[in-house]
């Protein structure tokens, strides 16, 4: 083997490593609260690593709301629903959602920033919109032979779908502290993770 293409490697390795530290930091403490040194200690390297290949604190932190949003756009791309019946389709990708966020919940964390932050960041990466296209496009497809089979109404809008489905999802995950506390449930708890298309 080739000593560049070691090297490819072991630098793809080291920033999919101070990715995954830089996603826990930002997650529990915030773009404001976070620094950089943090994420250097617990990835095992250097704030002169991080800036090699990042260049900066601030597109470290948008790099890690790609993955992140790339990390359940790549899930709903590889769902194959294309031969359920319509309702069962609707139910799996509502399910894959659900259970993204939950074993996800850095995800829920750091979309929760981003909007303290007004999408300042999000706005910065043009990718996402365009990465987020076929989101609506399976619940398009989902809907639209929901319709023709005569079991989804001729009104319902893939974005209204999309967004009811992510509510209440992110729900589950983003309040289940305070909520659980104020009504006396685990919204993690099997019981609680009624299926949003139910």
């Amino acid at each position: 083997m080739n000593e560049p293409r070691l090297k490819q490697r072991d630098a793809e390795r080291t920033k999919a490593e101070l990715l995954a530290e830089a996603t826990s930091v930002f997650a529990e403490s915030g773009y404001s609260g976070t620094r950089v040194d943090e994420i250097a200690r617990r990835s095992s390297s250097t704030k002169r690593m991080i800036y090699y290949y990042f260049g900066s604190k601030e597109q470290l932190y948008l790099a890690v709301l790609e993955q992140s949003y790339r990390g359940i756009r790549e899930a709903e791309q590889a769902l194959d629903v294309g031969d359920l019946e319509p309702v069962e389709a609707l139910r799996r990708l509502a399910e894959l959602t659900y259970d993204h966020h939950l074993s996800q919940s850095n995800f829920i964390r750091l979309i929760a920033i981003e909007n303290i932050h007004r999408g300042r960041f999000i706005r910065q990466i043009d990718s996402l919109r365009e990465l987020s296209k076929p989101a609506l496009g399976i619940l398009d497809n989902i809907l639209a032979r929901g319709r023709e089979s005569g079991v989804f109404r001729a009104d319902v809008d893939a974005l209204d779908v999309h967004m009811l489905i992510s509510s209440y999802c992110v729900f589950q995950v983003a309040n289940q502290y305070t909520f659980g506390h104020l009504f006396d449930v685990n919204l993690q708890a099997p019981s609680a993770a009624i299926t949003c298309a139910a």
